[in-house]
């Protein structure tokens, strides 16, 4: 039943993730491009394109780290575990329990900043984004990240108990 329920919310994220990023990408690609050919080509510059890059490269890295701990992807030092074999277990499951320490400060620490963009009404410079819109990222991130965790704290669990019935 857990299982069933973690791959309906694996469904759900993963197709978030893809489409989010694969559009997000998408439009500042083109807004760049268009850039790019205004400045080289018309000596003219769009401000407004640097800008929505800006924002769409930081969205797409905190996004991303979803998608990282899905693919166990994270940056980490496994030489420990390629020297002695037997702390793979207990390391994996401590890695996994300092990114759901992360994730849930990024949550709350996020929803705190976002809550104080709400109450100063403060804007982008060019465009004119409201920046509440800006830092929701932060606690969007940290529940997908800790999402994602269990999910893979499950998976571990579940294959060390199929490592054991095998023994």
């Amino acid at each position: 039943m857990i299982g069933r329920f973690l791959d309906f919310l694996d469904k759900i994220l993963t197709f978030f993730e893809e489409w989010t990023l694969f559009i997000s990408v998408i439009v500042a690609l083109v807004a760049l491009f268009f850039n790019v050919v205004l400045r080289y080509g018309f000596n003219y510059s769009l401000a407004w394109s640097e800008e929505l890059v800006r924002h769409v490269i930081v969205y797409t890295t905190l996004i991303g780290c979803s998608a990282a701990v899905k693919n166990r992807s994270m940056i980490k030092i496994d030489a420990s575990v390629q020297l002695i074999p037997i702390l793979k277990v207990p390391l994996t499951f401590f890695s996994n329990f300092v990114t759901l320490i992360f994730s849930s400060m990024v949550f709350y620490l996020g929803l705190d900043l976002a809550k104080r963009m709400v109450l100063t009404e403060q804007k982008t410079i060019i465009m004119q984004i409201p920046l509440v819109y800006i830092f929701s990222i932060l606690p969007l991130m940290g529940a997908m990240m800790f999402i994602r965790t269990i999910q893979v704290f499950y998976q571990d669990i579940v294959e060390l108990r199929a490592g054991k019935n095998e023994d």
